[in-house]
């Protein structure tokens, strides 16, 4: 089974309702088709659509400050948080609890003190286009296209962390993906520059593979 994933969102994604009482945090914890480099090993963007079925599934997720499961602002499966899409991407509207530490996020929201969010996840599908030749110095692109998701969270220090227990590294989803070309069949493929290219990309598939099991 495959780890959790953290992703982050930044820049105005976070506010308070100025005219609700008591508070409601809303914002996006994610947006659609914006590329952004993860660890250095590969290109990621998310596709529209992405959070469709957990919505319509009702998959219960929580909202956490800071992604700590020891505060929790609220949940999907008792109406306190509530997850839609829209054009720009995963919206979110949270009804945080009467607590201290509620309290303290609610008035560091306002003061723009904390203003980015993130989210966990699951991939279920993804795709790695072939790179265009435009495009073929740049790092491979992954495609998320369909999401489990189990948490999303307002941060005060986003980031991606490749090396956090139980988070899948870049370098781990990279590797994943290159052993899935190890049995590709290439066929006839008109161009010759991207066959080579995941011909060359399969044998390091396989090189890491013959690695890993000797």
């Amino acid at each position: 089974m495959k780890n959790k994933e953290v992703r982050y969102i930044v820049a105005d994604s976070l506010e308070v309702r100025a005219d609700d009482e008591p508070p409601v945090i809303e914002g996006y914890a994610a947006v659609f088709n914006e590329e952004t480099v993860i660890g250095d090993w590969f290109r990621e963007v998310i596709r529209p659509g992405a959070f469709k079925r957990a919505i319509s599934e009702k998959q219960d997720v929580r909202a956490l400050w800071n992604h700590d499961a020891n505060y929790v602002l609220g949940r999907t499966k008792s109406g306190t948080l509530k997850l839609s899409e829209d054009k720009r991407g995963l919206k979110i509207q949270i009804d945080p609890p009467d607590t201290q530490s509620a309290r303290d996020l609610v008035e560091s929201i306002r003061r723009g003190d904390v203003d980015q969010m993130s989210f966990a996840f699951i991939a279920s599908e993804e795709k790695w286009p072939k790179n265009s030749k435009a495009d073929e110095d740049k790092l491979p692109l992954r495609e998320l296209i369909d999401l489990d998701l189990y948490d999303v969270s307002p941060v005060t220090y986003p980031a991606y962390e490749a090396t956090s227990v139980g988070v899948r590294s870049a370098e781990d989803i990279y590797n994943d993906h290159l052993q899935s070309l190890a049995g590709v069949d290439f066929g006839d493929d008109d161009d010759a520059g991207a066959a080579a290219m995941d011909r060359d990309r399969a044998c390091a598939a396989a090189e890491l593979i013959r690695l890993t099991t000797n």
